[in-house]
């Protein structure tokens, strides 16, 4: 019995000073750190197969066509998995918007290999550049600026693309793409679910949706409603039963600035570039004070972003930068802020237009 507790108490005082917890935490920093979406390196991949039947495919309901994607791993090793793909969306579907349509990429069952980036990967959106590929780089940093404000965000991963069409021997020109977090994943490392039912966005939880809407206005994004689910998800926390809304898709944002983005016709909005707050009415706007300060805190690490940002040219990282400068220069100004923020209360304005979008992708 005494070598037996001597035992118990070594291996007590090893987790207690962290021995065996070290060896263990090391193993599962390893695992955690290799996945997807865990690391903001560039992948390169090629997919191949009849890429032309699949980016003509721009009707409803289109098939999932087999292809093959090939990457390396990061000791060099050839991966080829089998894929299927086909197209999603509605506006970057037609082809007088875009030139490559979205597509949604399924991990069939053999590709999902303990040893692959892409394990426990079922279906991934990938947003295609509908004109040059930096308009999908400034989107991917809009994903980025959201990670950093808050885990219940849909996490991107960029890629650099090349499309090779067996049919024809056909190669397409490299270019980047995204691939966008499942939601359900997102949804399960936050220990929420998903719910896809349509709520009043006075219903989601306050702090979390002024959050999000301040963001949309620091970005000057107006393509989203909660109503109707346009370019929102929404998370279910079982321990309050409160809502939060989660965006995306921000193609149609002023810091994007894509020549195709038009503010809805019911806005009154001359340009996207133009800001225009689109929460609800908020009659005590002391509850936007932790939301400023949030934005505040945060603001260095969102610069850096486009600083540190070797893959767009530095006139529009200059641009953006001082896009940037304006919405900062108004949330620190009370008088401007307090007018902006205030806009969804004034019954001769927009600010209670609900945006319904297009079919759902």
């Amino acid at each position: 019995m005494k070598n037996y507790l001597s035992l118990t108490w070594l291996i007590v005082l090893l987790f207690t000073y962290g021995v065996v917890p070290a060896n263990a935490q090391a193993t599962a920093n390893t695992k955690e750190k290799t996945g997807l979406f865990d690391n903001d390196e560039v992948l390169n991949i090629t997919i191949s197969g009849n890429i032309k039947d699949l980016l003509n495919d721009r009707s409803d309901n289109d098939p999932y066509r087999p292809q093959i994607l090939l990457y390396k791993n990061a000791d060099g090793t050839e991966i080829s998995l089998p894929v299927e793909a086909k197209t999603r969306g509605h506006f970057r579907k037609m082809r007088e918007n875009c030139i490559y349509p979205p597509l949604l990429i399924h991990f069939i069952n053999d590709a999902k290999l303990p040893s692959s980036v892409f394990r426990g990967q079922d279906k991934l959106k990938m947003v295609m550049p509908c004109l040059t590929d930096g308009y999908v780089i400034k989107e991917y940093l809009l994903y980025k600026i959201y990670n950093l404000i808050t885990p219940k965000s849909l996490k991107a991963k960029l890629l650099k693309v090349s499309l090779i069409d067996t049919k024809s021997n056909k190669e397409y020109k490299p270019f980047y793409t995204i691939l966008l977090e499942d939601e359900e994943q997102m949804a399960q490392r936050n220990n929420v679910v998903v719910i896809k039912r349509k709520i009043y966005p006075q219903d989601t939880d306050t702090a979390t949706f002024l959050t999000m809407a301040v963001f949309e206005f620091m970005i000057a994004n107006t393509d989203w409603s909660v109503e109707y689910l346009q370019n929102i998800k929404l998370l279910n926390n079982e321990s309050t039963g409160v809502a939060e809304a989660v965006p995306y898709d921000f193609d149609h944002a002023g810091l994007v600035n894509a020549p195709y983005a038009k503010p809805a016709e019911a806005l009154l909005m001359s340009s996207v570039k133009e800001r225009r707050y689109r929460g609800y009415c908020v009659k005590d706007l002391k509850f936007f004070e932790s939301t400023i300060a949030t934005f505040n805190r945060l603001k260095n690490d969102i610069y850096n972003l486009y600083a540190g940002c070797t893959l767009l040219d530095t006139k529009y990282i200059k641009s953006a930068l001082q896009y940037l400068d304006e919405f900062y220069a108004t949330i620190n100004n009370p008088k401007a802020w307090q007018k902006e923020f205030s806009y969804p209360c004034d019954k001769n304005g927009t600010g209670n237009v609900v945006i319904k979008g297009l079919s759902k992708e």
